[in-house]
C-alpha cells in the first residue's frame, strides 16, 4: 500500500477477482462460480436476478455523497462517515475519495476489517476494555491513527493494566453522555474526573471530546431537538473546561458528534469551537486548535423510512438526500383476498426501524411496474412478509413481483454478503430492466 491511501486501493481491487457461489444469495444460480468481475463483463439486469433481493441505486448513492461531502466543505467541518452502516470498503472508498478524513467503527471486529482495506484514519466511536482489541491498537504501525473514546475511571485502569510497561501512547477522546443516554460519563464533573486520570495515565494521551445525541432523540419536534441541542452545549463547556485545566495532552484536539439525524444542529452548536480557540469566542497562544468531525454514516444509503423522516436535508426541504436501497420481493400466497405473502422477511429486510414500504408491482422483476397504492406490509416472520391490499382496486397474483422501501440501512446491509448495485431505481428508471453496474461486497 502507497502510504499517501487513505485506503488501499489494490485491496479493494482485489475483490473484483472474488469467486461468486452459493454463499452470496443474491448472486443467481446460472452464475455459480464465476468471478465479480466476470459478473459485471456479462452485462446482467435486473430481471437476470431473483427474489428475495436488496439492490442499490448508483445514481443515489452518487448524489448523496457528493451532497455531504459538499456540505462539510463548506462549513470547515471533518467527515468520518460510521463505517458500520455498510462495513463495504468499496463505499468506504467513495466517501474517501469525497475527502473524509477517515472511517468511524464501532468495535474491534470492524477494526480489524478497515485495517486489512488499509485504511490509515480510524475512529472506534466506543471504548476499548478487551485487552486483546488494547493490544492490537498499541501495536498498530505509525502512520496509522486510531481514535477511541473513554467513559469511566475504569476504563483508564484497565488500558492501564493491559500496557503497563509498554512505551504505547494510545489517542483518546473523553465521551460525555447525558442520562437516558448510552455510553458517556454522566455529567460534566464525571467527564473531568476521567478527563484528569487520562492525563495522568502513562500511556493515554487525551486529544478530544467526543459524544452521540442520536440516543437521546428519536423525533425531530421542538422537544427532540432541545434535547439534542442541550446535550451539545453540555459538549461545547466540557471542552471549555478542559482547555482551561490544560488537560489534553495535543494541541490538535477533535469535537466530534453527530449521526445522521441531527448532524446540522452538531455544527450549529459545535462550529464556533472550530479553529483556534480556548472557551468558545476566545483566543490566545495557550489556546489549542480544534476540528469538529462528524461521524454520520446512513446518509450514503438514506432510505424510505426513518432517515427519510429526520434527516435535516428532509426537515430543511432543500435538495434532500435519495433512497438508494430497495428490497424485491415475490408473491408466494394468495389465498385469501386483501392479504398476500411475500418471499422476504427478518433475514433479507430490515424492520427495526419501521417496516417495508409497498411501492410498485408488476408480473416480472426487472418488468414494467404500476405504482401500489394502498398496500401496506403488516407484520414479517423470518422469511415472509404479510402485505395487505385493497382486493377491490388492486389484483395480486402469485408471482408477481413486488419493490419495497425500506428503513435503516444499517440493519438491511448486515443480511447480504453481496449486494447488486442498478444504474438508477429511482421513480425515473421504474419500468426499466436497469442493469447491474457493480457488486458490494459487505463484511460483517
Amino acid at each position: 500500500m502507497n502510504t499517501s491511501e487513505a485506503i488501499s486501493a489494490s485491496a479493494v481491487a482485489d475483490l473484483a477477482e472474488r469467486r461468486l457461489d452459493w454463499r452470496h444469495k443474491a448472486i443467481p444460480a446460472t452464475d455459480n462460480g464465476t468471478t465479480h468481475a466476470d459478473f459485471l463483463a456479462a452485462k446482467h439486469t435486473l430481471s437476470d436476478l431473483q427474489t428475495p433481493l436488496l439492490t442499490l441505486d448508483a445514481a443515489a448513492l452518487a448524489a448523496n455523497a457528493d451532497r455531504l461531502a459538499g456540505w462539510c466543505a463548506e462549513r470547515g467541518v471533518l467527515l468520518a462517515p460510521h463505517g458500520k452502516t455498510t462495513m463495504s470498503p468499496q463505499l468506504w472508498t467513495e466517501q474517501l475519495n469525497r475527502g473524509a478524513w477517515g472511517i468511524t467503527l464501532a468495535n474491534f471486529a470492524q477494526l480489524r476489517v478497515a485495517r486489512e482495506f488499509g485504511i490509515r484514519n480510524l475512529q472506534l466511536a466506543n471504548s476499548l476494555t478487551d485487552p486483546h482489541a488494547i493490544q492490537w491498537v498499541a501495536r498498530q504501525p505509525a502512520e496509522t491513527t486510531i481514535l477511541s473514546w473513554i467513559d469511566s475511571l475504569g476504563t483508564v485502569e484497565v488500558i492501564d493494566r493491559t500496557l503497563a510497561g509498554s512505551d504505547a501512547v494510545l489517542d483518546v477522546l473523553v465521551e460525555l453522555g447525558a442520562h437516558g443516554g448510552r455510553t458517556g460519563a454522566r455529567g460534566i464533573d464525571a467527564a473531568m474526573d476521567v478527563a484528569r486520570a487520562i492525563s495522568s495515565a502513562p500511556n493515554l494521551r487525551l486529544v478530544g471530546v467526543s459524544g452521540y445525541e442520536g440516543s437521546l432523540a428519536h423525533t425531530a419536534d421542538d422537544a427532540g431537538l432541545a434535547a439534542v441541542r442541550g446535550y451539545l452545549a453540555q459538549m461545547g463547556l466540557l471542552h471549555e473546561q478542559l482547555v482551561t485545566e490544560g488537560l489534553y495532552g495535543s494541541s490538535d484536539v477533535i469535537l466530534t458528534a453527530g449521526g445522521s439525524a441531527y448532524f446540522d444542529d452538531v455544527v450549529s452548536v459545535l462550529s464556533p469551537y472550530i479553529g483556534k480557540t480556548g472557551a468558545a469566542g476566545e483566543t490566545g497562544s495557550d489556546s489549542v486548535s480544534v476540528d469538529l468531525m462528524i461521524r454520520s454514516g446512513a446518509y450514503i444509503i438514506h432510505d424510505d423510512g426513518f432517515y427519510r423522516g429526520i434527516s435535516p436535508f428532509s426537515r430543511e426541504g432543500d435538495q434532500p438526500f435519495t433512497a438508494g436501497m430497495y428490497g424485491w420481493a415475490r408473491v408466494v400466497s394468495q389465498t385469501e383476498p386483501g392479504l398476500a405473502i411475500l418471499d422476504a422477511g427478518k433475514r433479507d429486510l430490515p424492520f427495526d426501524e419501521g417496516l417495508p414500504e409497498p411501492q410498485l408491482i408488476g408480473p416480472t422483476l426487472g418488468g414494467a411496474m404500476d405504482p401500489l397504492l394502498g398496500a401496506e406490509i403488516t407484520s414479517v416472520n423470518d422469511q415472509h412478509s404479510f402485505m395487505t391490499y385493497d382486493a377491490n382496486t388492486t389484483t395480486v397474483n402469485p408471482g408477481d413481483v413486488v419493490r419495497l422501501g425500506l428503513s435503516h440501512p444499517c440493519t438491511a446491509f448486515d443480511k447480504w454478503t453481496v449486494i447488486p448495485v442498478l444504474a438508477n431505481t429511482g421513480e425515473a428508471g421504474k419500468s426499466a430492466d436497469q442493469t447491474v453496474v457493480d457488486l458490494i461486497h459487505t463484511f460483517f
